[in-house]
């Protein structure tokens, strides 16, 4: 992909950050490679509270995969502490868990991970089959939270019907249905040309400034960019903390 995605810095909005929704502190993942053992994260200390905008970045095994792992509860610390809004999540069941990652935390993949013979409401209608909702109830919530992306008139296209920009739409459409407390973007542009790259960005901006929490994990410093905040890593440990600038 190529690295031209700048964002425009005149004139955006920077909300003010709200409650905590993520405590790390002092957190460690050692994972064992055969008779060797690998420190992933070596005492990770971060707050992320609710209407922030923030990037992760850090080179390969910098940790940032681990962390990202972490943050999405999809993997628990070896050692410290892990609070998902006030909850502590580092010691949870892989039920207590897989509950948190449907209700809380709306995920969105490079690889778009859509269901290729399902539609886009099919689609997007997942995580609430997930949490009980009714027939009802899901296919409006889908159909509002594919509009608010712009694909009101692609609700029943499948997949391969539909542009690389357009799926990711379907993504984030899919990452928003449950109301999460966090969106959590891993590369959401690293299988886009540059100008659908800028468009998907945009919308990541426009869903910022509705009061949405957005955490992007990328390498690509100019895709950092577009967030308020940047935490760097490096070799399990955080290299800096600071606006983006």
């Amino acid at each position: 992909m190529s690295s031209t995605i700048a964002p425009a810095t005149a004139g955006r909005v920077t909300r003010p950050a709200g409650p905590l929704v993520i405590d790390i502190a002092d957190v460690s993942k050692l994972y064992k490679m055969g008779t060797e053992i690998i420190h992933a994260l070596r005492g990770v200390t971060v707050e992320i509270r609710r209407n922030e905008y923030l990037a992760i970045m850090g080179p390969s095994g910098s940790g940032k995969s681990t962390l990202m792992n972490m943050l999405g509860c999809l993997d628990t610390p070896t050692a410290g502490r892990y609070e998902f809004n006030g909850k502590n999540v580092a010691h949870m069941a892989d039920d207590e868990l897989a509950d948190i990652r449907n209700r809380e935390i709306g995920f969105v993949f490079q690889t778009f991970n859509l269901l290729p013979r399902s539609t886009a409401l099919a689609n997007v209608e997942l995580p609430l089959i997930y949490a009980g909702l009714p027939a009802s109830a899901r296919r409006e919530r889908a159909e509002q939270s594919l509009t608010s992306v712009g694909l009101g008139e692609r609700m029943s296209h499948k997949p391969n019907e539909l542009s690389g920009g357009q799926r990711q739409r379907v993504a984030i459409a899919r990452a928003l249905v449950n109301n999460p407390s966090i969106i959590l973007a891993d590369e959401p542009t690293g299988n886009l040309d540059s100008k659908t790259g800028v468009e998907i960005m945009a919308l990541f901006e426009q869903l910022y400034e509705q009061g949405n929490t957005i955490i992007v994990v990328t390498h690509e410093e100019d895709i950092a960019r577009h967030a308020r905040r940047i935490v760097r890593l490096r070799d399990g440990l955080i290299e800096s903390d600071g606006p983006a600038l």
